[in-house]
């Protein structure tokens, strides 16, 4: 059940990542999902590493879709190269 919640939350956190970030970035409902996930995931390792968060703790909503906006930034950075 824990994997279901983390893909559906990564998704809504990946669509209001996208909704936030200017410009359009084609993806669908994969890699909005993958997106939201890492955005969370690296969310979660910069609190850490700055100690707001405690070890096995995880980021909120906000830092989530933060952390999701800064991988759609560096995404967008290496597409564009490309």
């Amino acid at each position: 059940m824990s994997i279901i919640v983390t893909i559906v939350i990564g998704f809504i956190v990946g669509l209001i990542a996208r909704a936030i970030m200017p410009g359009s970035q084609s993806m669908g409902f994969i890699l909005t999902t993958i997106l939201g996930i890492v955005g969370s995931i690296v969310a979660t390792y910069l609190g850490q590493a700055m100690g707001w968060y405690a070890q096995g703790d995880a980021a909120g909503w906000i830092a989530s879709v933060i952390g999701a906006i800064i991988v759609l930034f560096i995404y967008g950075l290496i597409a564009k190269r490309s």
